[in-house]
C-alpha cells in the first residue's frame, strides 16, 4: 500500500493558501477517485483508504501543522506497516517556480520545516516528494529584504497568503498534473 501525505494547515483560515496546496491535492484525489475522509485520533490525521489502478492507497492530511507533519506520518506508517519507499509527500516549495511541479527522491529538506520534521521523525530521507512550485516575484522581492527579521515575517506571509490572481486561474490544471505524478510514482 502507498501511503501520500498532503501537507496543509487545519483551519478555514488556511484552506486556500500557498501552505495547504498538499491538502487540495488530496481532496482532488478524492473527488476523482472516491473515498471519504476520517479522523483518525491516533496519527492525528484524516486519512482515506481507496483503491486506484488496481493499487491500495492511504491518502492522509495531518492536522498538526505543516511543521509537525513528522509524528502524523511517523503514526500512519506504523500503524499501516507500511515501507517508507512507499511514502509520498505532496508539499509547496520556495524554490520552485509557481506552474512547474518537481518530483524527487532521497532529497534533504531544502529548509521546508514540514518536510524537515518528516525526515527526522522517520530517520530517512529515502522517501518520493511532489513539489508544487510557489515561487514568483513577489517572493523574489522579499528575499531581498535585509533586515532578516523583516524578511521571515513576509515569507511567513507569503507562505500562508493566498495564490495571486495570476496564478488561481492555472491551479486547477497544475493540481490535476500534481496530483497524476503523485499516483505514478
Amino acid at each position: 500500500m502507498k501511503l501520500i501525505i498532503g501537507f496543509g494547515n487545519p483551519g478555514k483560515e488556511y484552506e486556500s493558501t500557498r501552505h495547504n496546496i498538499g491538502f487540495r491535492i488530496i481532496d482532488y484525489i478524492i473527488e476523482e477517485y472516491g473515498g471519504n475522509l476520517i479522523l483518525d485520533k491516533k496519527s492525528s490525521s484524516e486519512v482515506s483508504e481507496s483503491k486506484i489502478n488496481g493499487e491500495k492507497i492511504l491518502l492522509a492530511k495531518p492536522q498538526t501543522f505543516v511543521n509537525k507533519s513528522g509524528e502524523a506520518v511517523k503514526k500512519l506508517i506504523k500503524s499501516h506497516k507500511l515501507r517508507l519507499e512507499n511514502l509520498i509527500v505532496i508539499h509547496d516549495d520556495l524554490d520552485i517556480p509557481f506552474g512547474r511541479i518537481k518530483v524527487s527522491f532521497a532529497s534533504r529538506s531544502a529548509g521546508h520545516k514540514g518536510v524537515e520534521s518528516v525526515i527526522k521523525a522517520v530517520k530517512t530521507d529515502k522517501f518520493y516528494r511532489v513539489r508544487f512550485g510557489t515561487f514568483d516575484s513577489q517572493l523574489a522581492k522579499i528575499r531581498k529584504i535585509k533586515d532578516k527579521k523583516k524578511r521571515l515575517n513576509e515569507m511567513n506571509k507569503f507562505v500562508i497568503g493566498s495564490f495571486g490572481p495570476n496564478e488561481k486561474p492555472k491551479l486547477n490544471k497544475l493540481i490535476k498534473t500534481a496530483a497524476e505524478r503523485a499516483l505514478q510514482l
